[in-house]
This record gives structure tokens, sequence and C-alpha cells, in this order.
């Protein structure tokens, strides 16, 4: 196995993980009402299906706007390290 054929397989490894990232983070996003938002002092629903939609339609394209996917994915990481643990402590109560 060549040094470019071991890269294109850690590239495709990535770009599956980004993509599984950013789809779980916009299904979980449906999930939750609109009022939990609104509670848990975050953006609102619709502006983070938005976000997170735009990450997965833009990780579909894959038109070399890498700075924007990049940012988008960045986008899904904070919905998940931030908004959903909010979120989850909402319904627990």
């Amino acid at each position: 196995m060549g040094i470019f054929e071991a890269e294109s397989y850690v590239s495709l490894l990535v770009y599956f993980g980004v993509l599984a990232t950013v789809i779980f983070a916009f299904v979980n996003s449906l999930l939750y009402s609109a009022e939990s938002y609104e509670a848990a002092g975050k953006l609102t629903k619709p502006a983070w299906c938005t976000i997170l939609g735009l990450g997965v339609v833009l990780q579909f394209v894959s038109i070399g706007l890498f700075i924007v996917q990049i940012a988008l994915f960045i986008a899904a990481l904070v919905y998940l390290t931030d908004v959903r643990p909010a979120l989850g402590s909402l319904r627990r109560r």
C-alpha cells in the first residue's frame, strides 16, 4: 500500500466521521421542542436546524467550500457539547 492510498483511506474515514457527526447533530436537534431551546437559553430551534441542515447538505455536496464545511462541523460540535446537554438536562427534571 502506497502513501497516497493510505492518505485516501484516512481522508475517506475523516469524511464519513464528519458526515456522521453532522447528521447525528441535525437529527438530534429535531427531537427537542422549540420551548426547550428557549428554556435552555440557546438559539431557537429553527436556527439550529437551519445551521445543522446546511452542514449536512454541504457535506454531501462537497463543492470546494472547505472553510464553510469546517465552520458548520464546528457548529455541530458546539451543538453536541453545549446545546444538547442543556436540552437533555431540561427533560430529566
